[in-house]
């Protein structure tokens, strides 16, 4: 009753008495009386902050996103389409100029896949985006098969039925479009072409102290939370002197498009790892496949530069070459096998043999150097790292992008319980929590993919015999066979 007295005599309402109001909202009591009190006292404190500070050209928003690539966007859209952040005011800033699409589906395929796993499409689901996936072009994955050159072990992921996908390949312009395509649908201000020149964070936790961004076209803004989604050589992350650790991979990735030499029903995708590095063709359609291929950075220049017939038997020769194995690891595998036939009499898997390659789409070869990197903290006050800004990681097992969208949907969620509490959405509080649960999620995940690749990079007879046997005891033990697609699921 006093607030709604004092709101009726015009009297300006303290950071108590806004969290107060939002309370007995929340609570569904005096709902009518209050919402028009909490928005004015809102936007009053905006307006004092800026003044307070000498610059009135300062303009304020709630959560700005520093970065439009695909977690970027899909962060912005995530935030847009939730009914929690309709009054926040939102903010997505993009360097790169505003990427324009035509309404026909582009005929030549994009030399830059991810394999998004389930739970990324459950994201796109939410945000309606995976329909406009589905109109342009995307492929199911129903099986998985990773094989050592150096030995006869092999693993294989399926889901028990080849109708349900284990991941679908869609092109990067692709996801990026159709994320693009549902931010025109939410209230969030884009802004292209517009780099930040200088970053203030704040130097203690303060509710009343927030990010400042000065921008290069002279302009200034003001946020309570500020999202860094501005890839491995975050600028952002390094304004806020955040360490990161990481070192780069003696490989770069090719990739292209190729043909195969005849239709196939093209549903699986295969990997091989060979002494030099993994290669792995992923399904686009009955005729085509995206290629990865990690290798040294000599050879990859190599393989870029030179005559597609010879790039073409240098492809098939990778995933059909013989490898000479060593005696002992022979003899090993072969007892291997003969303990498992007891354990598992109907077998641990039917042996596949990838189709041959007739040809490279022109323009389509290209290599990109391979790293990993890690931020000692994904938070400070007032910011947020998302996407390969806080980690970066060796695209053998596809979860790159994954992650990023996985710390999507855990950032969304954790500013969705703030804001549900009346909480600040720039708090530490709220923050760690993000921090926390990825973390637990992502460095086991870094470390196991950082492992594989050293582990495989390397035909030594010891080495090979210990990968050997773990991957073949793997993929006769279904229960870890399942805990490992969890994982990459997730």
């Amino acid at each position: 009753m006093y607030l709604s007295k004092a709101f009726n005599r015009g009297v300006p309402l303290c950071r108590s008495s806004v969290l107060l109001i939002e309370n007995l909202k929340r609570h569904n009591r005096f709902l009518s009386c209050f919402s028009a009190v909490r928005f004015q006292c809102v936007n009053e404190s905006r307006e004092e902050h800026t003044e307070n500070e000498g610059n009135p050209a300062s303009e304020f928003y709630d959560i700005v996103i520093a970065g439009a690539g695909m977690v970027g966007t899909g962060m912005a859209c995530a935030l847009g389409h939730n009914k929690m952040f309709e009054h926040q005011k939102i903010l997505l800033l993009e360097t790169g100029s505003k990427p324009t699409y035509s309404d026909d589906q582009p005929e030549a395929y994009s030399n830059r896949v991810c394999a998004l796993n389930p739970q990324t499409v459950q994201l796109m689901e939410k945000i309606d985006a995976w329909q406009h996936i589905q109109e342009i072009r995307t492929k199911s994955v129903c099986r998985m098969q990773v094989w050592d050159a150096c030995s006869d072990a092999l693993i294989t992921f399926d889901q028990g039925d080849l109708t349900i996908s284990v991941a679908h390949i869609v092109e990067n312009d692709v996801t990026l479009r159709a994320l693009s395509k549902q931010l025109e649908k939410t209230k969030v201000e884009v802004q292209y072409n517009t780099k930040a020149k200088k970053i203030e964070f704040p130097s203690k936790v303060d509710p009343s102290a927030w990010v400042k961004i000065q921008l290069e076209n002279g302009k200034f803004i003001e946020t309570r939370l500020l999202i860094a989604a501005d890839g491995n050589r975050s600028k952002i992350r390094e304004a806020a002197n955040i360490n990161h650790i990481g070192w780069d991979y003696d490989q770069s990735g090719v990739v292209a498009t190729l043909m195969l030499s005849e239709p196939v029903e093209n549903t699986v995708a295969w990997q091989r790892f060979l002494p030099s590095g993994p290669i792995a063709m992923l399904p686009l359609t009955d005729t085509l496949s995206s290629l990865v291929w990690s290798v040294g950075h000599d050879r990859a220049k190599a393989l870029v530069s030179m005559p597609e017939d010879q790039f073409v038997d240098a492809v098939n020769s990778a995933f059909w070459k013989e490898y000479e194995s060593h005696e002992v690891v022979y003899t090993v595998s072969n007892v291997v096998d003969s303990l498992l036939r007891f354990v598992k009499p109907e077998g641990t898997g039917i042996r596949q043999l990838p189709p041959s390659i007739i040809g490279v789409s022109d323009g389509s070869r290209a290599r990109f150097p391979l790293g990993l990197g890690h931020a000692s903290y994904y938070v400070k006050p007032r910011l947020a790292l998302i996407g390969d800004a806080a980690h970066r990681v060796h695209p053998l097992a596809g979860q790159g992008v994954n992650l990023g969208f996985g710390d999507v949907m855990s950032l969304t969620s954790i500013l969705e319980e703030a804001l549900s509490i009346g909480g600040d959405v720039g708090s530490m509080l709220h923050l760690c929590k993000y921090e926390t649960e990825r973390q637990r999620h992502i460095v086991p995940i870094m470390a196991t993919i950082d492992g594989l690749k050293r582990l495989y990079s390397t035909d030594r007879p010891e080495v090979v015999l210990l990968r050997t046997v773990g991957l073949k005891l793997t993929n006769a033990i279904q229960p870890l066979k399942d805990q490992l697609m969890t994982g990459a699921s997730s």
